[in-house]
């Protein structure tokens, strides 16, 4: 049994993460804590100013007891905010703190992109324009080339009533001919079961915010399982299963 830890700070879709437990099909065991953090904001000013590291030490605290190997601030916008550097100083401070291999949303998305060999991506988010801007940002200091945005500027609280059609909807305006992949970075969107929909509609990759946090978890565990309901990240080599 690999049992990941997540900390969440809000309650907009974290059913996805239950749901990908059973599309995982394996040994896997996904535990979400929440923290206290609050708002429903998605303002350029309201991610710098997110929950320090520090003040996620209670939600880790049941992540231990629940025997979580690793730990993934399931946050996006709560670290790309902050800047690379900012970022890595979070996770590093989580890691210290949580007393195993932490990571974040934001980086999730870098690696990932990296794990299934794409350099050229397209970003569609439910932020206003100054804060999706952030995130394009953060993908170029990574090593990323954005080849275009899509913002929508919505509350996250909106965001958590979304379907299928309107994620769709979302994936494909942001979608550009040169874009090898299409990356959807908000938390507040049930996207675990559209993955693979996703695909086949854009006929690219597509990483999104619950797909690929847990994907990170399993990283820092060094699992690797195949899944293909959740998209092209999940049917990469080598395979680790049960």
């Amino acid at each position: 049994m690999t049992a990941l830890g997540f900390l969440s700070p809000g309650h907009a879709a974290e059913d996805d993460y239950p749901r990908i437990e059973q599309l995982l099909g394996s040994d896997i065991r996904v535990d979400l804590a929440h923290t206290d953090e609050g708002g429903d904001a998605h303002g350029a000013e309201a991610p710098r100013a997110a929950v320090p590291a520090e003040r996620l030490a209670a939600g880790m605290e049941g992540l231990r007891l629940a025997g979580a190997e690793t730990l993934v601030w399931a946050s996006t916008s709560g670290s790309f905010a902050h800047g690379w550097d900012g970022a890595q100083e979070q996770v590093r401070t989580l890691a210290r703190l949580a007393g195993m291999p932490a990571s974040c949303t934001s980086f999730a998305f870098v690696h990932a992109a990296r794990e299934i060999g794409v350099r050229r991506v397209a970003v569609g988010a439910i932020y206003p324009e100054d804060v999706t801007a952030l995130f394009a940002d953060f993908l170029r200091a990574g090593g990323l080339e954005v080849t275009g945005t899509r913002s929508c500027g919505i509350t996250a609280a909106e965001a958590a009533t979304w379907g299928e059609e309107d994620v769709l909807t979302l994936a494909r305006a942001a979608d550009v001919p040169d874009a090898q992949a299409v990356l959807l970075p908000g938390t507040e969107l049930r996207t675990a079961a559209h993955v693979a929909l996703l695909e086949k509609a854009l006929a690219k990759p597509v990483l999104t915010a619950s797909q690929v946090t847990v994907w990170e978890g399993l990283r820092l565990a060094d699992r690797r399982v195949n899944a293909p309901t959740l998209g092209t990240l999940f049917t990469r080599e080598p395979l680790v299963q049960a």
